[in-house]
């Protein structure tokens, strides 16, 4: 008896909850890693991401669509644009470049770096698109949305 009384009373409690409004988090709350991003716009070169583009590429070719393409080489990398968005947005900086793959074509690839995007936002990452091998079309058309 005891037992359901209380329990009806943890129920009322609870629901009563959802009919409040949310309140921002108090000053206490804030303090406990809330504190918003810091980013200082610290981040590498066009070329630093090249490598990992080839990895990634080869990776992703053999395991998911059975194909033994790589990205052999990399000409023309220049950058398209830093940080185009507005202030406290996660810096990025956008290039081009233009791959040579082992189908003996060259494709665009349009990438990005950007700063605390890597594991566990602890370094920078690249997110890459090669023009014309964008099979699950992630960046359709034609690689347009790895640009700002």
């Amino acid at each position: 008896m005891v037992r359901r009384f209380a329990l009806q009373i943890a129920i009322a409690v609870l629901s009563l909850g959802a009919f409040l409004p949310a309140q921002a988090a108090n000053f206490l709350e804030k303090g406990i890693y809330m504190t918003g991003p810091r980013y200082d716009g610290d981040l590498p070169a066009c070329e630093a991401g090249l490598r990992t583009i080839a990895s990634r590429f080869a990776t992703k070719e053999s395991r998911f669509w059975n194909s033994n393409l790589e990205i052999v080489d990399f000409e023309r990398v220049r950058q398209v644009a830093y940080r185009p968005w507005a202030a406290g947005t996660i810096p990025r900086r956008f290039c081009t470049a233009v791959a040579l793959v082992t189908d003996g074509k060259k494709h665009t690839v349009n990438y990005w770096i950007g700063e605390d995007t890597g594991m566990i936002g602890q370094t920078w990452d690249v997110e890459w698109c090669v023009v014309g091998l964008d099979r699950n079309w992630s960046y359709n058309p034609r690689c347009k949305m790895a640009l700002p």
